[in-house]
């Protein structure tokens, strides 16, 4: 596997893939691995360990514990699940391709890419055009225009996006917004302190106090910046330079369910993406006890009654299967309290194992568990644009 460029984000607590009872999860822990990492060979025993399940056929497209390869802190190792056959169409820890989007699919005549030397979010397409624009007819002095601000281009080109020529270019062709006005002309000044702005429909975060990072929690962790009891929390996996930062995580995941969480201080974000008005989709993978039912995804995906009231997924989908073993991809945007696992439950496939690999727009895909690292612009902006920001 290709290693990822050094994220920015600090390196891991030693403790690192840190689950109670030493759980290793679906891939490299955070300790590098001396030997193989999957189940003993007696096919009873199979999926038994806390280290991952592991197909017995070595080419069957099963669950790979994904090598025994030390991991590093700026190479992140596949974590949670992945299928074995590297060419079926089988599932990477990333979800499937937005649309078919390929990167530079947002640029309009021919232009240059808004963030295209981003680490990281290279893959999520284009912002659905805004419905409230204002296009000039021919290029015009903004009305946001202020004498004593800062050149639009020049903001931009602060902000990440390209170039200053670069930024002129897509000012000039119609693709920058200011407070939802159309700007075409290069000579607008702007207090980026006062207005918002927006490239091919992407906000920019000019606020440079606002902090946005993904942690992949490993099992056992809480969900808490601190425990009074001791437990592992978020707090131990922060670096010393993070900790004067007063992060908050959005929304939680319990004690035995691992992957995507996002810290930031953001507190307008943050409220966004929780409340039930925004239907944020949360993707998740869930592994149960096979073999499975015909008809356990349409009924989740019609609905089923629970204690609290109504829920579904939004979609359901068989990733792979291996005897015994079930992997479920599943999305639905409800944030209540240990939602999915109280609908298999209510199928009668109790969970085994619970990751969450996508929040909104932003994924998981391989970083290391234990890790955090800092969101790039374009995946702050997307994220901003999929709440109204």
């Amino acid at each position: 596997m290709t290693q990822a460029p050094r994220s920015g984000a600090g390196r891991s607590n030693p403790r690192g893939g840190g689950a109670s009872g030493g759980s290793r999860g679906f891939g490299k822990g955070s300790k590098p691995s001396t030997g193989r990492t999957g189940g003993p060979k007696s096919a009873s025993d199979r999926g038994t360990q806390s280290g991952g399940f592991k197909s017995g056929a070595p080419k069957s497209g099963g669950f790979k514990s994904g090598g025994s390869r030390p991991a590093r802190d700026d190479a992140p190792a596949a974590e949670g699940f992945r299928s074995g056959a590297p060419k079926s169409g089988g599932f990477k820890p990333g979800g499937p391709k937005s649309g078919g989007f390929k990167p530079g699919g947002a640029k309009k005549g021919g232009g240059e890419r808004a963030f295209r030397n981003e680490r990281f979010g290279k893959n999520l397409g284009p912002v659905t055009k805004r419905p409230h624009t204002r296009r000039p007819g021919k290029p015009v002095v903004s009305e946001h225009h202020d004498p004593e601000g800062i050149r639009l281009q020049k903001v931009m080109a602060s902000a990440g996006v390209a170039s200053r020529r670069v930024c002129e270019e897509m000012i000039q062709e119609g693709r920058v917004e200011v407070d939802g006005e159309v700007v075409t002309e290069l000579g607008v000044r702007v207090d980026p302190k006062t207005v918002s702005i927006h490239v091919d429909g992407m906000s920019l975060q000019l606020d440079e106090t606002q902090k946005y990072y993904v942690f992949n929690k490993p099992r056992g962790v809480i969900s808490t910046m601190e425990d009074p009891e001791g437990r592992p929390c978020i707090s131990d996996y922060l670096k010393n330079t993070n900790k004067h930062e007063r992060l908050f995580h959005v929304g939680r995941l319990d004690n035995n369910t691992e992957g995507l969480l996002l810290l930031t201080n953001d507190g307008e974000l943050a409220n966004r993406l929780t409340h039930p008005s925004y239907e944020v989709p949360k993707t998740y993978l869930v592994q149960v006890r096979g073999p499975m039912a015909h008809g356990v995804g349409a009924q989740m995906r019609e609905g089923l009654e629970l204690e609290d009231g109504f829920a579904k997924v939004d979609s359901f989908r068989l990733v792979d299967s291996t005897p015994g073993h079930i992997l479920v991809e599943v999305v639905l945007h409800s944030g209540r309290n240990r939602i999915v696992r109280r609908m298999f439950d209510a199928v009668g496939h109790p969970v085994e194992r619970l990751v969450r690999t996508q929040m909104g727009p932003i994924r998981l895909n391989d970083q290391r568990q234990g890790s955090i690292r800092v969101l790039g612009r374009h995946e702050v902006g997307h994220l901003l644009a999929s709440v109204g920001l």
